[in-house]
């Protein structure tokens, strides 16, 4: 079932290159379709009882160099893949249903973003580190040329400036992984890069701390965090709106997964050394981003600025190391990719009546429009964590994990949850209310559009409901991944209040 998820989005993309250019977009979208219907029984299918990776896919690639295809979902992994085929078939479908792009390069358009899907699936996918750095990096092709001939504006200033963060961080990440599995195989005989085995075989502290700054740079730069989130503000402007979907709705989790999947277990001692670096790097996301969003009169950048703040919360999440806060982090890493992408599908509908995206030249679309008002309030419910939703939830676990790790940074963070409630109720009250502008109209959701909107914001609703439902699921694999470091911190914290060093930590906290 893996090999089949993984695949389905470049086999139908490959497909549209020879098809008839008319018949391009549809085969795109229902290759996405087809990937969204795996992913669905994958959930289905997944048993929350049984603990470990399950579907696994473990073949020789490169038996020289110790790579392997190992392909595997557990509780933390499985729903994000679901979000990634959710949110990819809400995005070819805005594109293909608004007839975009309109300039003859239909083929080429689906084609990247059939090869993105399958990228962003395989870095969920991946159990072997070499396997998952070979998806991070190949995220970055079709974005390239997605952004960069299909944008407007300065598309080719700020795809260069995209490319740049994050191929640094990338060329670092590689090194890193590859400086693991040689030290490894230094001390086993072996070469691997198996997560599992890098797991089961930890580097000193002093190699986990260098390699842990590789790593750390490379997901904080794709999240994006504050301060190097300098990408985010230009490809935002000149991303077609299905592409920005995709890079806040999918592409940032990629980060925060990757410190789950692979800092947390392969690089405890490092991840306990630099866990207050990380969490003021978060808090200082969630206060910088809640405020630029205050800030801002471009919508793509009011909703650029909260993901910065929302992915804050979701660092903060993980680095509490308690249970509670990555358990907060994974649910809010579906949650936000649900509420993001409904608002960029929002936006797009507004654009599209108004011709603008300035805030200060928008008003009244609720005039005549109550079910397009109502889907967009609770998408703003939403948003700013209202009690009820997935989001306060996700949010609150978090802040739980948070002050039970590190009291003085969950209160400047619980800041960011009033915040929102600023910036979420402004761009709906700028957007949906006050007067109409003159040439302006308002008018009812149409029926393609609520043929990509209304299904989000039902997941929405449906989370709001039962949470429990991603919770429980995600239980068993967080807690084998975030417990033994916990464990490794209390351990080292009781060890420096004592004169008794326990044998099994005094060489880990050294």
């Amino acid at each position: 079932m893996l090999n089949v998820i993984l695949w389905a989005p470049l086999a139908a993309g490959v497909l549209l290159l020879i098809a008839p250019r008319p018949a391009a977009r549809w085969i795109g979208a229902a290759g996405a379709l087809v990937t969204l219907g795996f992913a669905i029984a994958l959930v289905l299918d997944f048993d929350s009882a049984a603990p470990g990776l399950q579907h696994v896919v473990d073949e020789s690639w490169i038996p020289d160099l110790g790579v392997r295809y190992e392909l595997g979902v557990d509780g933390i992994s499985v729903f994000l893949v679901l979000l990634t085929a959710v949110l990819w078939t809400a995005g070819t479908l805005f594109s293909a249903l608004r007839s975009y792009p309109e300039d003859g390069r239909t083929r080429f358009y689906y084609f990247l973003l059939a090869l993105g899907e399958t990228a962003a699936l395989g870095a969920f996918l991946a159990q072997d580190l070499l396997l998952f750095v070979l998806f991070f990096d190949l995220m970055l092709v079709p974005f390239f040329f997605l952004i960069g001939a299909f944008g407007s504006g300065e598309r080719i200033a700020a795809t260069t400036k995209m490319i740049v963060y994050t191929l640094v961080g990338s060329l670092l990440m590689l090194v890193g992984a590859i400086a693991t599995a040689i030290l490894v195989a230094q001390d086993t005989g072996e070469l691997s890069f198996s997560i599992a085995d890098l797991r089961a075989n930890l580097l000193s502290a002093g190699s986990q701390e260098w390699i842990f700054c590789f790593f750390a740079a490379a997901f904080l730069v794709k999240m994006p965090a504050f301060p190097i989130h300098g990408w985010m503000p230009d490809a935002y402007r000149a991303a077609p709106l299905p592409v920005v979907l995709l890079l806040s709705g999918v592409l940032s989790k990629v980060g925060a997964y990757g410190f789950l999947r692979i800092v947390l277990p392969v690089y405890p001692e490092a991840t306990v050394t630099f866990q207050e670096v990380v969490m003021v790097i978060a808090v200082a996301s969630i206060l910088y981003g809640s405020v630029m969003a205050f800030t801002q009169t471009n919508v793509r950048l009011v909703a650029g600025y909260s993901s910065v703040a929302q992915l804050g919360f979701i660092t903060l999440g993980v680095f509490s190391l308690r249970d509670d806060g990555a358990d907060g982090a994974v649910l809010q890493m579906v949650n936000h990719g649900l509420v993001v992408a409904a608002i960029f599908v929002v936006i797009g509908i507004l654009y599209a009546r108004t011709r603008t995206e300035d805030l200060t030249e928008m008003g009244g679309q609720a005039m005549r429009a109550p079910v397009l008002a109502a889907l967009f309030l609770v998408v703003t419910l939403a948003t700013l964590a209202m009690p009820g939703s997935a989001n306060f939830i996700g949010e609150f676990y978090i802040l739980n994990g948070a002050f039970q790790s590190k009291i003085a940074l969950a209160f400047v963070a619980a800041i960011g949850v009033a915040l929102a409630a600023f910036y979420a109720l402004r761009l709906y009250q700028r957007t949906m209310h006050n007067r109409l502008p003159e040439g302006v109209d308002s008018r009812e959701i149409s029926l393609r559009d609520s043929v990509v909107l209304a299904p989000l914001v039902a997941c929405i609703v449906a989370l709001a409901l039962w949470p429990g439902v991603i919770l429980d699921r995600g239980e068993a694999s967080v807690d084998q991944n975030v417990g033994a470091v916990a464990a490794l911190g209390t351990d080292c914290s009781t060890q420096a209040n004592t004169t008794v060093e326990p044998a099994n930590t005094a060489v880990l906290c050294e």
